[in-house]
């Protein structure tokens, strides 16, 4: 047995843009919904969910037989959860809020084994248990650290966090930094996909991968044309919170197309 392929890294050199889906309702039936889509890579997302180790560590196993690569964003960037999470076997992490190539080489290091990190050595489902052959000497190649960038220190600080070696993406935030630049809970503003297109741009200058995410086709397009190489399109929320209300919307309108009242 051989420590598996990071499928989602190994495409990140691809011109082929990866879609993916963020993952928040915190249950391994509907993450295995969205595992059989047809995504190349899914998000379960413990910085904005109800999703802790053990109900990530559930969705892994509902999803494991779908081609789809998992990714984890944690809470926060901290070591401690960064070591859980991969020795329940996540080959890539996103990590929140990164503002300094400090944090981002800290992020790295946590993803790796003395003496090039700090990752506490245990034999764990990573490892199956100690079943896969050479672990220890190829686990390395196939951890993935994104860090992603959302506020106006870290745009500021953009090049030199993506110089970081051991970074092998960037991923813009539109939500948070649109907040920082006074548009909050307007991520399409121009404002804000401009700052986002020139970060996608600066990260792709820096021979790094770049991702975003957003639910809007067109905008989706437009950081493609930028040169993001992986894009999250949906969010699983959303789409249930979006197709409930206009299934109850169609049904209460009157024969005139109106929404009717007291119905």
């Amino acid at each position: 047995m051989l420590v598996p392929t990071n499928q989602f890294k190994a495409r990140l050199s691809d011109p082929r843009v990866q879609y993916g889906i963020w993952v928040g309702l915190a249950d391994p039936y509907a993450a295995e919904i969205s595992a059989g889509a047809g995504f190349d890579w899914m998000v379960i997302d413990g910085e904005h969910s109800p999703n802790d180790l053990r109900t990530t560590l559930l969705q892994l196993q509902a999803a494991a037989s779908y081609p789809v690569s998992p990714i984890v964003r944690p809470p926060i960037g901290d070591p401690v959860l960064i070591k859980q999470y991969l020795d329940i076997g996540i080959q890539t992490v996103l990590i929140p809020m990164v503002e300094t190539a400090e944090q981002a080489t800290d992020m790295v290091r946590a993803t790796r084994y003395p003496p090039h990190g700090i990752r506490g050595v245990a034999s764990a489902r990573a490892s199956r248990w100690g079943r896969v052959e050479n672990y220890w000497g190829d686990v390395h190649d196939q951890m993935c650290v994104i860090v992603q960038v959302e506020t106006l220190a870290g745009v500021e600080n953009l090049d030199a966090i993506a110089a970081v070696d051991g970074v092998d993406g960037v991923f813009i935030g539109p939500s948070d930094l649109g907040a920082a630049l006074g548009h909050l809970g307007q991520p399409d503003h121009a404002e804000v996909r401009h700052a986002v297109s020139d970060s996608i741009r600066g990260v792709r200058a820096a021979g790094k991968a770049a991702g975003v995410l957003s639910t809007n086709p067109a905008v989706v397009r437009e950081y493609i044309a930028a040169g993001a190489t992986f894009a999250a399109i949906a969010v699983d929320t959303n789409l249930l919170a979006n197709a409930t209300s206009a299934i109850v919307a169609d049904f209460r309108t009157d024969e005139g197309g109106q929404p009717a009242s007291g119905r």
